[in-house]
Order: structure tokens, then C-alpha cells, then sequence
């Protein structure tokens, strides 16, 4: 039987052919992946086609007879009624004509921080980098996810006492609660920029990097780095930045990358609060992997445990980085699966 998956964000649409194979982990055997620009496709069906055509032409198995038993898709935008805008792109997704693409008689939409926080639960332990061994069993009762990348996700595991299930939010666009008078200025300049509501995705995301590191230059809380002010004219900022701190030869950008691994230990912190995950706290997203470093060097830990008299419940929940770019692919594929009654 062959599950089809998908991780669909504006920039890259990232699609899989499982196989169930109830030995393999989590009963899931990836037999083809592919990446493709979202952008330069009129509509997800249209990349499901050229993909599932591709498939059949080299004989996976059960796709090729057209075998696709159940599909599911992780959306980077929000999903009612089967029906999904993705987020900084004109698409519009729903299930009916997914269903008629791909020929499966079972296909979900769900939002990608549900995928992602399903495919938290498919990691093995050389997957993840533990921040914080804590006191309880990781993924045993509730488990929260947050995820910096190109914007903010926030979703909850719940716990039935048989399985999880994914609760999505669009948390990242709560508002962001400043700690300190750093903090205060940092809001104070964005909120020229955007005025009325400044959203904690504002600073803790990739482009969140570059915000904090032009609210400190306008500060003047250290001198630019014409070295990284080069770069980042032909680069991308936030990797600029993020790299020029882990070298740790520019003032400006350790500043800045010491206040981002803060709010995200702190907002990681909130959302444990807000969830009470017996299972622990899980960071996904494309930021934790490459900032991993910085990461570990105590500054998120301080700030996720800083909450005054839930500091000791906070110490004791278990905190890890997924570093498997494909969570979200798999948890997809999890609830494809699942929907086919076979997980």
C-alpha cells in the first residue's frame, strides 16, 4: 500500500511516496522524494500530477497501478473545512480536487504545524539534540511544538490515552511581550514599522533576526561589522547574521543572536505554561538545526525556566531540537496513514 505526503510552504512544495511496512519505523518506508519551487506551479494538483506521473513511469510500488490508498498535506497557512490558503503564495488547496489528482480515496489538509508536530513522534533519538534532559519521559502525555523559521508555528499533542493528537495555532502571531528594557526598545522600533500590533513572529523568525539586529544598530548598541554589512547586501541577512555569531568575531551579530535564542527559550517557556506538555518541548522549524550552537550554550534554557514560580515545573519537562528537515513530510504521511485506518 503506498501513502502519499506532502510538506507545502510559499517557497518549496516537498512531496513523498511511502510504502506501509509495518517493520520499518513507524510503519513508513520513504521510496521517492522530490522538492519542487512552489511559485513556478499554477496549483499543488498541478505538482501532484507532474510528481505521481514521474512515480508511476519508474514503478513504485503500488503507485504505479495507481495504488495511492491515502494522501496528506502539511499547509503553511490555516485549514477549515478541508479547504487551505497557503501563506505567500495565490494557491488555494482543497481535498476534493486533491482526491481527483491523486486517485486516493482518503486525502486531509492540515495545517504544517500539525504535520510537523505528528512527525515530532516519528524521530529517532539521533534525530534530536536534547537541550534539557528534564524529569519526565519525553512524548509521554502531552507534547508541545514551536517552530522558528520563515515565520512562527505553535501546535499541541494531546493525549487521549492511546494516541496523539494535533491541536495548530497561529500563535506566532500573538503579541510579542517584551522582558527588559532591550526588549522595549526593540518593540518601540518595530512598532514605527508596523503600528498597532507587533507580533512575537516579528522577532522570532529568520526575518525576525534581521529586525533585531537593525532595532540594536539603531540603538547603537554596537558598531556594524562592514564585513557583514557586505554580505548581507547579496546575501541573506538572517544567515549572515546567525553565521557571523557562531564565528563570534562580530559584536553586533552576537548581540543580536543572544537576544533571538532568548525570546525563543522565553516564548518555548510561555507555550509550556499555556500547555502543560508532560511529554515535553520539541523545537522544529529550519532556524534550531543551523543555530545549534548558540542554541546550547545555556542562554534558551535560562530563559524558557525564568517563569518565577514555575520555574521548577519548567526545569523539569524535557526540551529537544528535531533536526530531520522532513518532520513535517512524515507526520504527513503519519496522518495519511492513520487515515486509511493502518497507523
Amino acid at each position: 500500500m503506498s501513502i502519499l505526503a506532502g510538506d507545502i510552504g510559499g517557497t518549496k512544495t516537498v512531496l513523498g511516496v511511502f510504502e506501509l511496512t509495518p517493520a520499518a519505523r513507524g510503519g513508513l518506508t520513504l521510496r521517492r522524494r522530490e522538492v519542487f519551487p512552489s511559485a513556478s506551479h499554477p496549483s499543488l494538483e498541478a505538482i501532484v500530477t507532474e510528481f505521481l506521473a514521474r512515480v508511476r513511469a519508474d514503478g513504485i510500488d503500488g503507485a504505479a497501478s495507481g495504488d495511492i490508498r491515502a494522501a496528506a498535506f502539511g499547509v503553511a497557512g490555516p485549514v477549515l473545512n478541508g479547504e487551505a490558503q497557503v501563506t505567500n503564495l495565490h494557491w488555494v488547496i482543497r481535498e476534493p480536487a486533491l482526491r481527483e489528482a491523486t486517485g486516493a480515496p482518503v486525502v486531509r489538509l492540515l495545517n504544517d504545524l500539525e504535520s510537523t508536530a505528528f512527525g515530532m513522534l516519528r524521530l529517532a533519538d539521533n534525530e534530536m539534540a536534547v537541550l534539557n534532559a528534564g524529569r519526565g519521559r519525553r512524548f509521554e502525555g502531552g507534547v508541545a511544538v514551536i517552530a522558528a523559521g520563515t515565520g512562527l508555528g505553535e501546535a499541541f499533542l494531546w493525549w487521549d490515552g492511546e494516541r496523539h493528537h494535533a491541536i495548530a495555532s497561529e500563535g506566532g502571531h500573538a503579541d510579542f511581550a517584551p522582558r527588559n528594557d532591550m526588549e522595549d526598545s526593540i518593540l518601540a522600533f518595530l512598532r514605527r514599522e508596523h503600528p498597532g500590533h507587533v507580533s512575537v513572529e516579528r522577532v522570532l523568525s529568520g526575518p525576525g533576526i534581521h529586525n533585531i539586529y537593525r532595532a540594536l544598530l539603531d540603538r547603537g548598541a554596537a558598531p556594524e561589522s562592514p564585513e557583514t554589512a557586505t554580505r548581507m547586501r547579496t546575501m541573506d541577512p538572517n544567515a549572515v547574521i546567525a553565521e557571523a555569531a557562531i564565528r563570534g568575531d562580530d559584536p553586533l551579530a552576537i548581540a543580536t543572536m543572544d537576544i533571538f535564542v532568548s525570546i525563543y527559550g522565553a516564548e518555548a517557556g510561555n507555550l509550556a505554561l499555556r500547555t502543560l506538555p508532560a511529554g515535553g518541548v520539541m523545537l522544529g522549524g529550519g532556524i534550531a538545526p543551523h543555530i545549534l550552537p548558540l542554541l546550547t550554550r545555556g542562554g534558551f534554557m535560562q530563559a524558557f525556566t525564568a517563569k518565577g514560580r514555575f520555574q521548577a515545573f519548567l526545569e523539569s519537562l524535557p526540551v529537544a531540537i528535531s533536526l530531520e528537515p522532513d518532520a513535517s513530510l512524515r507526520g504527513a504521511a503519519y496522518v495519511a496513514a492513520r487515515a486509511a485506518g493502518a497507523a
